[in-house]
């Protein structure tokens, strides 16, 4: 029962999935709207909100899974190295969830400020990881973008491509998972 639930854990290929599903249900909830709220500080706090719950729970599982292989002795590589990437990515997005999370809307200009600083740490942090996390980061910079746009075809224009490429990106997730690979397998690295 423990290894099924350490191969569980340890298994990259179901943390994307999970992570999209759940932060298309954290989106959905900041999404609607209560009374006069109006609609453009909903999508943009519903995109936001996307983006820091998948990385948030990539990057939970990132340590929950450096942590078990640590544990059961298969990890490889140096343990710091891979903690501080978990980290790297953990503290700016459940700092941006959780500052979405309990906003009001419409938002203040300070709020809006903490956000933008906040979406764009994360996405620097992904980016700054490697060009290969521009997929991860996408969503990230359509919520910047929906934030700076300002014609109304343009902000639905920004949230379609938001919604394709996160689209994508699950079934992309959905492919890596059924391939049974690991990531450098499935990239052809290994």
């Amino acid at each position: 029962m423990l290894e099924q639930l350490a191969a569980l854990i340890v298994d990259e290929g179901k943390w994307l999935p999970g992570s999209i599903g759940v932060a298309g249900l954290a989106a959905g909830w900041r999404l609607r709207g209560r009374g006069g709220d109006r609609l453009r500080p909903r999508i943009e706090a519903a995109l936001t909100l996307f983006f820091a719950v998948t990385i948030g729970m990539m990057a939970f599982g990132h340590l929950a899974a450096v942590t078990t292989k640590q544990v059961l002795g298969r990890l490889d590589g140096s343990p710091a190295t891979f903690y501080a990437i978990g980290v790297a990515l953990a503290t700016p997005s459940w700092w941006l969830a959780r500052h979405l999370a309990g906003a009001t809307l419409p938002p203040t200009t300070a709020h809006v400020t903490t956000t933008v600083r906040l979406t764009i740490w994360l996405a620097a942090t992904l980016l700054a990881m490697g060009p290969q996390n521009l997929p991860l980061a996408a969503p990230g910079l359509f919520a910047l973008a929906y934030r700076a746009h300002t014609r109304p075809a343009v902000g639905w224009a920004i949230v379609s491509l938001s919604l394709v490429a996160t689209l994508g990106l699950f079934i992309g997730s959905l492919v890596f998972m059924a391939s049974g690979q690991t990531f450098e397998q499935f990239r052809g690295i290994d």
